[in-house]
């Protein structure tokens, strides 16, 4: 049976976001106290998440960055409750000296936008037995947007999340601990996150389970609260073509829409 961080993938995992931020994409602001925070994991706990993927710094387009301390002080004492709840628990960061502490206080998934090339992240994971998840971005938050050129995006980034998936495997990190995410929205236009979505399943080739990350990135005509539907379209249609975990804002929601998919 094939598994991720100790959960069956015989049926889709739902990822369920909360961001302890004042300026996170959609939800910054909404949960930036540690009571406020929890209270919306429970909630999305209840409404059927399978994973909470917590994060303490923005990473949207044209992000500040904080400091790795600062980022600690705000999700550490989220993840230390959450984790007397037995919950899943994901940390999404950039930063070795975070994901050191967040293994410490219970979470066992590294969630990280730049795929663990940051100072002593590899080390980390490796050493902490973590399960991670690598993202393809180009850049960093600051400059991701400004370049948006590839030769082909599809193997482009699959090539990219190869070599990142052989740099993990060299510092000790076994391949039933990886999962790999395209990036849906770093450094991509709208046409090249549809082409990803289009070709999921020439990421199956890594043989690690998919992540796709496209909560409220569509029907941007549209403000990000009211973005529902396209989510749950790109949702199902990114399950249809092989991901197998979601990461979403609308958990019960995206619930109900994959069970209906299911048979």
């Amino acid at each position: 049976m094939r598994k991720f961080a100790t959960l069956s993938l015989e049926r889709p995992l739902i990822m369920g976001i909360v961001n302890v931020t004042p300026d996170s994409f959609s939800d910054g602001g909404c949960f930036f106290t540690p009571k406020k925070a929890l209270g919306h994991c429970v909630k999305l706990l209840e409404e059927g998440a399978d994973i909470i993927d917590l994060g303490g710094e923005s990473t949207r387009p044209g992000a500040v960055p904080i400091s790795p301390g600062e980022e600690i002080i705000r999700v550490l004492p989220v993840i230390s409750e959450l984790a007397k709840m037995g919950a899943v628990i994901s940390v999404d960061t950039r930063h070795a000296l975070v994901m050191e502490k967040a293994m410490d206080a219970g979470a066992t998934i590294i969630n990280d936008v730049s795929a663990l090339r940051g100072e002593n992240a590899l080390n980390i994971a490796a050493t902490r037995g973590a399960y991670v998840v690598l993202m393809h971005m180009k850049g960093n938050p600051a400059t991701m947007m400004d370049n948006h050129e590839y030769n082909n995006v599809v193997s482009d980034v699959s090539d990219y999340l190869g070599g990142r998936i052989s740099a993990c495997l060299e510092a000790g990190i076994e391949l039933e601990r990886i999962a790999i995410d395209p990036g849906f929205g770093f450094g991509k236009t709208r046409k090249q996150n549809l082409e990803l979505i289009n070709n999921l399943g020439h990421f199956s080739m890594h043989n690690c389970p998919i992540l796709v990350g496209l909560s409220r990135k569509f029907g941007t005509h549209k403000p990000e609260l009211k973005r529902l539907p396209e989510s749950l379209a790109v949702a199902i249609k990114s399950v249809v073509g092989g991901a197998d975990i979601v990461r979403v804002h609308d958990v019960a929601e995206t619930r109900d829409a994959l069970n209906a998919i299911q048979y």
